[in-house]
């Protein structure tokens, strides 16, 4: 295994996969604000302790919106183009469920790169995401990480599909507090990347996890 030292590639513009795209500009504020009143929806409906007859009302205003906004949909597979300050651009999913913009489910993160090399981002995960009380469910946490792994791979131009996944939990993490999220190439080997990472909370780390991400073939690449 070895370190890769090369620049950056250039990330491949994900059309030349067939995938259409979305640049992040282009996302209307008027859904952003929805989505983030739907999480707020969903926080809401997952604690309340409303009456019968407010719950039928909030029922119907729901399905009236919903109702309202079937019709013209985005494609399954349709990715995000996020222009960095430098001139930088990533892609994603528009609905990632963990990091996607129209994607209420999404916490979101956004993670960005750091001087001393790799991402860095910082989440707060509401009641919605419980596993044991007050805890934030394992699950999330592995999904978090992964995330942020594969990530890591993309943004040194190595994108990939993530082949193995290992987390440890190093301590519980709590409810509805800063979290700092990590993550940096650590090698590759072939069409391997490996990468490691790590969760915090006030500087303890919670969680953190290996990966080895299988790079995708890239047009004119050979993948070695």
């Amino acid at each position: 295994m070895t370190v890769d030292a090369k620049p950056v590639a250039e990330l491949p513009d994900p059309r030349d996969f067939g995938l259409p795209v979305v640049g992040e500009e282009e996302i209307p504020a008027e859904l952003t604000s929805l989505v983030q009143e739907v999480r707020s929806l969903v926080d809401a409906v997952a604690h309340t302790r409303a009456g019968g007859e407010e719950l039928a009302a909030a029922r119907e205003a729901v399905a009236a919106a919903t109702a309202r906004l079937q019709g013209a949909r985005h494609d399954i597979g349709t990715m995000v183009r996020h222009t960095w300050p430098d001139g930088r651009v990533e892609y994603g999913t528009l609905t990632n469920v963990v990091s996607g913009p129209t994607n209420p489910a999404a916490l979101p993160l956004r993670l960005e790169t750091v001087p001393e090399g790799g991402l860095r981002g910082e989440a707060v995960l509401n009641g919605v995401y419980q596993g044991p009380p007050g805890l934030v469910h394992g699950g999330w946490l592995a999904a978090l990480l992964d995330q942020a792994l594969g990530a890591a791979a993309g943004a040194e131009g190595k994108p990939g599909l993530t082949a193995n996944l290992d987390v440890d939990y190093r301590r519980p993490t709590p409810l509805n507090a800063p979290l700092e999220i990590t993550s940096r190439v650590t090698g590759t080997e072939r069409r391997k990347v490996f990468v490691s990472g790590e969760i915090r909370h006030n500087g303890e780390v919670t969680a953190e996890g290996t990966a080895i991400m299988v790079r995708i073939d890239l047009p004119g690449d050979a993948g070695a």
